[in-house]
């Protein structure tokens, strides 16, 4: 908020926002401006202070909100925060991160395999479905700056990446690799170490699914990197609906 978040948003005419890894509880923020320019907040916090979270801002009105995917275990992370509207629902997600410990690598691929028979449910509920977040593992060579690189990290191990082959080739289209399959270079995340945004050093780990029943709608999809809010830029998806 004190980046400019505001003056950002209100230039992107953005109809619903979703924000991960927020580190906060409703009543530590003030979104009275935000709330000024029509959105709502619909909040997932973790039980734990200063961690995780997310949070999807709207200016449509959803006739339901759920958060959480059903284990205590996960949703007292605070991951996950379900709006569903008249004619699709979005599903923000927080997907865990491995890179702290391989305790914490195991529990991130415990997540994945949980996940899956989950969301293939909620998909059969409501068809036309986004899932939109910080998926913190990149799926193709295309979507990381140095492929070749031999410790394969959390976030680029062949068990995650492979997870999400199926993810995307079953489930759901990659709504910036529907239009753009083959475009290099375009990332979503930047370590703050050794200059890697000025360098575009970066990963690709934040993405829009979109299902099968609106992959036809999708208008434009794009990172957009001009937006300098945190050491993850916007990824943005306009459906034509």
């Amino acid at each position: 908020m004190k980046k400019g978040l505001a003056e950002w948003l209100a230039s992107t005419d953005a109809d619903v926002l979703c924000l991960q890894e927020t580190k906060a509880h409703p009543e530590q923020v003030d979104l009275s401006e935000l709330e000024h320019m029509g959105y709502q907040g619909y909040w997932h916090s973790a039980e734990k202070k200063g961690y995780s979270g997310v949070l999807t801002l709207s200016r449509v009105v959803p006739k339901q909100v759920q958060t959480g995917i059903g284990d205590v275990q996960y949703d007292r992370e605070g991951r996950n925060v379900l709006t569903v509207y008249e004619d699709l629902a979005i599903l923000n997600c927080y997907f865990p991160s491995g890179s702290s410990s391989e305790d914490r690598h195991r529990y991130k691929m415990d997540y994945l395999c949980y996940f899956r028979p989950w969301i293939e449910t909620l998909l059969q509920k409501y068809p036309r479905l986004i899932v939109v977040g910080d998926y913190n593992v990149v799926h193709l060579d295309i979507d990381i700056h140095n492929p070749t690189r031999k410790d394969k990290p959390s976030g680029f191990r062949p068990e995650e990446r492979k997870w999400m082959d199926q993810y995307f080739g079953d489930l759901f289209r990659d709504a910036y690799r529907h239009l753009h399959p083959d475009t290099e270079g375009s990332y979503s995340w930047w370590s703050y170490r050794a200059g890697s945004r000025q360098r575009n050093k970066g990963w690709r780990i934040d993405y829009i699914a979109v299902s099968s029943a609106l992959q036809d709608a999708i208008v434009a999809s794009g990172h957009m990197t001009e937006a300098v809010h945190s050491d993850h830029c916007p990824v943005y998806v306009d459906l034509g609906i």
